[in-house]
């Protein structure tokens, strides 16, 4: 989560432990109520551990954060105190949608502050790659198709993720469905906000190098940057590589992912866009990206309308995975049905030509 404060302000102080290390796998509770198993990961803003809530019924699993370590500014802990509390609030309000992890509690001790998530219990796509290896053209189609509504939501309520990255995306082992995690990289992003900015107030950079996009690394993110970060997963799971291990072009510094990949020549255009080195020429929403793929099946069908002799749509026309809207499902029905009556009027043409041809060798038989 970003504070917004000075990274040097925020340094921890020599030998200091987070509280937390010290309760793993012990019967000593933490405030009470959880009861910590162990440490899940470490980063740049804390330490996540993973702790069971042993006041609810059935001590379910949960994820405790542990954010920023103390500082010694009273002021710039004030401050942080209070980004703090509004971050807390914008991720409790996310927490409502199926694909994010809902924010459980949040609180401050010892000038310290905690994040209570929901646990998802599942493996991360950068562990899935590892295991069974890179994924086809289908599968990560079929895998936008699944994230980007969630990152939709996340941009119509005026945040941007900041670090989105194959760690950060779990697939869910109970139903399989993908998660998007880490929200303690988020940062409100209020579309009107240019004019709140202090001076003298200091940020610094949040996200992965090789995800982050340019104006990212120059601490002006937007919303399509998370779509090149989305752009550089992709890449990651077409080819398990990691973004470092491409080579950049010189000029332009775009990824050059071309030769390591063989993709369909549309599907390659999406990702040259979402790769795309100004932000300007990016996809500028995760629903503009959507909607191009939805497009893809039907690609066919409108070069057909604008050809003077149009193609007949075969009757076994393939349905794309997924759910599919009425107009979708309503479309298809119409085109079997044209398909089928132009099979028919082909019929009954083949069906006179014969007859016709018949005629002529019956009459000179008859000649």
């Amino acid at each position: 989560m970003d504070l917004s404060v000075d990274k040097d302000t925020l340094r921890p102080e020599p030998q200091r432990q987070p509280q937390l290390t010290h309760l793993c796998g012990s019967n000593t509770l933490f405030r009470d109520r959880y009861k910590v198993l162990r440490t899940l990961g470490r980063g740049g803003f804390g330490v996540t551990f993973l702790a069971e809530d042993v006041s609810l019924p059935s001590s379910p699993l949960c994820v405790i954060k542990q954010l920023c370590p103390k500082v010694n500014n009273p002021v710039v802990l004030q401050r942080a105190c209070q980004r703090f509390e509004r971050e807390a609030k914008i991720l409790s309000q996310l927490g409502s949608h199926a694909q994010i992890p809902r924010l459980l509690n949040y609180f401050q001790v010892d000038e310290e502050f905690y994040l209570v998530q929901e646990y998802v219990r599942g493996a991360t796509l950068a562990r899935e790659i590892k295991r069974r290896g890179p994924m086809t053209e289908v599968e990560v189609k079929r895998f936008l198709r699944e994230i980007l509504p969630v990152l939709e939501y996340i941009h119509q309520n005026q945040v941007i993720h900041r670090d989105i990255k194959p760690p950060n995306i779990i697939r869910c082992q109970d139903d399989g469905r993908l998660v998007l995690i880490d929200f303690g990289a988020v940062k409100e992003q209020f579309i009107h906000a240019s004019t709140n900015t202090q001076r003298g107030t200091t940020t610094h950079f949040v996200g992965t190098l090789g995800f982050a996009p340019p104006e990212q690394l120059a601490l002006r993110p937007c919303f399509a940057s998370d779509i090149f970060a989305l752009g550089v997963t992709c890449l990651y799971l077409l080819t398990a590589k990691p973004p470092m291990e491409f080579d950049y072009d010189s000029t332009t510094g775009e990824v050059c992912w071309q030769e390591h990949i063989q993709v369909s020549e549309y599907f390659g255009k999406i990702l040259e866009k979402m790769l795309r080195i100004s932000s300007r020429e990016r996809y500028q929403s995760a629903g503009e990206v959507l909607r191009v793929l939805e497009l893809e099946p039907y690609l066919d069908k409108l070069s057909d309308c604008l050809s003077t002799q149009p193609r007949a749509t075969p009757l076994d026309e393939e349905i794309p995975d997924g759910y599919l809207s009425p107009i979708v499902r309503t479309a298809i029905a119409i085109r079997r049905w044209r398909a089928r009556l132009k099979i028919r009027e082909r019929l009954r043409q083949q069906e006179e030509v014969d007859q016709s041809r018949d005629w002529l060798i019956n009459s000179r038989r008859i000649g």
